[in-house]
């Protein structure tokens, strides 16, 4: 199945792009698409998850043709 990754602000940053799509066997987690996409690193405890613009986390089971998108915490002042 076919999910398309999105990184937004200095997620992009951090991973030298903005989106892709990533081919993943069926059952695949939010977890197992960070681990394919970072190269093994360890995703940022604070890093906040949507799938199909809905916040999730990264036990969330994904679909073929979901949107995952991965921000830095929100912060203001």
């Amino acid at each position: 199945m076919n999910i398309k990754v999105r990184f937004f602000a200095s997620m992009r940053d951090r991973m030298g792009r903005d989106e892709e799509v990533v081919a993943v066997s069926d059952g695949a987690t939010v977890a197992d698409v960070w681990a394919r996409v970072s190269n093994g690193q360890a995703m940022p405890a604070s890093t906040l998850i949507a799938v199909n613009m809905e916040y999730t986390d990264a036990s969330a089971a994904l679909k073929d043709g979901d949107e995952l998108a991965f921000f830095p915490p929100v912060t203001g002042g």
